[in-house]
């Protein structure tokens, strides 16, 4: 039976097993956010949808809920409640369903499902690869920490900039914002073991779940604007 340690203090065992648990919850989360997502795009009215990216201001209003939200969620994900942490999880899927609405209705319509498996497949390669080199490498990574909250602030700063002035932010600012959401990945996977007990596994996956999807978000918006 799992103890309620840090991951760093428990057996090989109790790690191999939390290790397990989080990813799989990170697969069911993200099951979860296509069977969620497919539902809304056959349910929300396309002139719902156009609403959310019509208007700057809608737009802006949906950027400041899901800032609320994802500080919710990682407070959610840190708790000992294990109910606490699967409504934390359960929560944030359904509000990147809600996020994500809006562009993968666009994607769809402009370039069929192929674009959606293209970078669905690049970003669990992505995720994949920065995984194996978090749990391989000797490397201290906190020094990202400072650079990922650096980095986020600076994009938040430039997607308010751009929905209030109008301005596109560009093909840059999508790869800027993968190499933020792999910086997170990497700091994050590295960082498991230290700030999670052995119960916490479902909180984990969230954080990780999160992180994936920003990069998903990205590469979707540079492969479909090569197709633009």
């Amino acid at each position: 039976m799992m103890t309620d340690v840090l991951v760093s203090h428990s057996s090989d065992v109790e790690k191999a097993e939390f290790y397990k648990k989080t990813y799989l919850h990170v697969a069911f989360a993200i099951l979860a956010f296509i069977g969620v997502e497919t539902v809304l795009l056959n349910v929300v009215p396309p002139e719902v949808i156009g609403l959310m990216f019509a208007q700057k201001y809608t737009w802006l209003l949906v950027i400041g809920v899901f800032w609320l939200a994802s500080f919710l969620a990682t407070k959610w994900s840190l708790a000992q409640s294990k109910s606490t942490q699967y409504f934390g999880l359960a929560f944030y899927v359904l509000l990147e369903a809600v996020i994500f609405l809006p562009l993968i209705y666009i994607a769809v319509a402009n370039a069929g499902t192929v674009v959606i498996l293209q970078a669905a497949t690049l970003t669990i390669a992505m995720f994949a690869g920065i995984s194996a080199v978090a749990f391989t490498s000797k490397r201290d990574f906190s020094f990202l920490r400072n650079i990922i909250v650096i980095g986020g602030f600076i994009a938040l700063g430039l997607i308010v900039g751009g929905a209030i002035f109008g301005f596109n932010l560009g093909l840059w600012f999508s790869v800027g914002m993968v190499i933020l959401a792999s910086a997170t990945i990497l700091y994050q996977t590295s960082k498991l073991k230290e700030g999670y007990t052995t119960n916490q596994y479902v909180g984990a996956s969230l954080q990780l779940f999160a992180s994936i999807m920003l990069l998903f978000w990205y590469i979707l918006r540079i492969l479909m604007s090569r197709r633009s």
